[in-house]
């Protein structure tokens, strides 16, 4: 049954092949997208090597079974990007760099919004502020001492 489904996925693929190409879980991969490498046990075709399971990079090349990635890879005391082909089905889109998106367009939104109102927005995110100054009530207990166990020498 998997097998079957498995060579009508590739048939199906190869008609669809134009810079797009669709994986098992109906995802369509282009150039430039973010995307994670999860290498698959059903599919021992297109495994990517141990090193880049887990690791996420940019697609660079799309043919009609597999995609090329971008990987920073380190060596030693270096970086490398290190260009790798997988097949499709160990690959999924990262979610990476959702917020950062959503981040830029409530962003663009806020300075819309500012320019018409002629104000200034802060457009930074700013760390947590610290607590505001409180008193810390005991309810009347006595402040316990804490000090480490004598050592005890046993022979």
């Amino acid at each position: 049954m998997f097998v079957i489904f498995f060579s009508l996925q590739r048939i199906f693929n190869s008609f669809v092949y134009t810079e797009k190409i669709s994986n098992g879980e109906s995802e369509v991969q282009q150039k430039g997208d973010v995307v994670d490498i999860k290498g698959m046990g059903t599919v021992q075709k297109g495994v990517p090597h141990k090193c880049y399971h887990g690791k996420t990079g940019r697609v660079y090349n799309v043919t009609q079974h597999a995609v090329g990635i971008v990987v920073n890879k380190q060596v030693k005391g270096k970086i490398l990007a290190k260009r790798i082909n997988v097949c499709i089905e160990h690959i999924k889109h990262s979610k990476s760099r959702d917020s950062f998106l959503k981040r830029v367009k409530e962003n663009d939104q806020k300075k819309k919004e500012a320019k018409e109102k002629g104000t200034w927005v802060q457009l930074k995110r700013q760390p947590a502020p610290p607590r505001e100054a409180h008193f810390v009530r005991t309810n009347e207990k006595e402040p316990e001492l804490l000090e480490p166990i004598l050592y005890e020498f046993v022979a």
